[in-house]
C-alpha cells in the first residue's frame, strides 16, 4: 500500500463497505476468479476496511482497486464496459445534439443530459437504463437546483475546470461543453484506470481533445483528492474562475472544501450521498459548493 495520509474530511460510511463488496463479487464472476485468489483479495479487503476506516471512501476504493488488479493481473478490469459505454453514449449524442442546439433553452437541455450521463457507472451497478434516465431528468424537479447561478457564472467565467467522472458520461459532458462553454474549458481525467472513471484513453476515444484542453489530475483515486493531485492540476484548479465537478466521487473529495467556485452535478445513486445532501436517492442535483447546507 502506498503511504497515504488520513483524511480528516472523510465521508466514509460503513455502508460503503457493503457497496464495495458487491462490486468485487460481480468482478469475481466476470473474470471467473479462482477460489484462492478470491480468498487472497478478501483478506486484503477486510484489512483495508479495518485499517483505513478513517479515510474517505474513494481513498479506500483506490487501494482495493489496486489490490484487485494486482491479484488478477489485469490493468483495467472495466475496460470493456468503458468502451461499450462510450459507444452507447455516442449513439445517444448523435440523436440529441441537433435537438439540443435547436431547442429554445439549450443550456437547460444540455445540463440535464450531462447529469443523466452520470448514471453510466459500472462501479456502482452492473446495468442501467440510460434512455429512461434521460426522459426522467428532462422532466424532473432537481432536489437541489443551483443551475441558474451556474449559468450566470459560466457567462462570467474566463477559465473553467471540468472534472470528469465516468466513461460514457464523458460524451454527455462533451455535449454540455460544446453547447455552453466554448474554448474556456480544461477537462480533467484520472491518471490511471480506477473503476470505470475516465482516463486519457477515454478522452482520446471520445475526441474530447477537439472540444476542450484535457489533462489528468495526477492521481488514480475515483475522486479528486487535492492533497494527492499533480502540480499541473493544482495550477489549473487554483487559477480557474469556475469548477464543474461531476459525480458522487468528486463530490466526496471536494464538498467540504466549501468553495463557491465549485458546482456539483450528479445523480444521487446511494443512501450515503442521499443522507449527506439530505435528498432522496435517485434525485438530481446541481449544488454550489459554497452553499450553506447541513452536511
Amino acid at each position: 500500500m502506498d503511504m497515504i495520509t488520513a483524511d480528516t474530511k472523510s465521508s466514509y460510511d460503513k455502508r460503503c463497505a457493503e457497496c464495495f463488496l458487491r462490486g468485487y463479487l460481480r468482478l469475481f464472476k466476470k473474470f471467473d476468479v479462482d477460489e484462492d485468489k478470491q480468498k487472497s483479495f478478501m483478506k486484503i479487503f477486510e484489512q483495508n476496511i479495518s485499517e483505513l476506516r478513517f479515510f474517505s471512501a474513494p481513498m479506500i476504493q483506490r487501494e482495493l482497486n489496486k489490490a484487485f488488479r494486482d491479484i488478477i493481473g489485469i490493468e483495467d478490469p472495466f475496460l470493456s464496459e468503458k468502451k461499450q459505454s462510450n459507444i452507447q453514449a455516442f449513439e445517444i449524442y448523435k440523436r440529441w445534439k441537433p435537438i439540443v442546439f435547436e431547442t429554445h433553452d439549450s443550456f437547460k437541455a444540455s445540463l440535464r443530459l450531462a447529469i443523466a450521463g452520470n448514471i453510466m457507472d459500472y462501479g456502482a451497478a452492473d446495468s442501467f437504463d440510460i434512455d429512461s434516465v434521460i426522459i426522467n431528468v428532462l422532466h424532473a424537479d432537481f432536489a437541489i437546483d443551483d443551475s441558474c447561478l451556474l449559468k450566470e457564472r459560466i457567462q462570467k467565467a474566463n477559465k473553467i475546470l471540468y472534472l470528469g467522472d465516468n466513461a460514457g458520461e464523458i460524451v454527455f459532458d462533451k455535449l454540455f461543453i460544446e453547447t455552453n462553454l466554448s474554448d474556456k474549458v480544461t477537462y480533467v481525467v484520472k491518471s490511471a484506470p480506477v473503476l470505470n472513471d475516465v482516463t486519457m484513453q477515454d478522452a482520446v476515444d471520445t475526441n474530447m481533445h477537439e472540444t476542450a484542453t484535457v489533462i489528468t489530475n495526477g492521481y488514480d483515486a475515483p475522486s479528486t483528492v487535492l492533497s494527492k493531485c499533480s502540480r499541473e492540476f493544482m495550477d489549473e484548479y487554483n487559477s480557474s474562475d469556475l469548477i464543474i465537478s461531476k459525480g458522487q466521487g468528486n463530490l466526496e473529495g471536494l464538498l467540504k472544501e466549501n468553495d463557491d467556485r465549485i458546482f456539483f452535478l450528479l445523480m444521487v445513486k446511494c443512501d450515503v450521498i442521499a443522507d449527506l445532501l439530505n435528498v432522496e436517492k435517485g434525485s438530481f442535483v446541481v449544488l454550489n459548493g459554497g452553499k450553506n447546507i447541513d452536511r
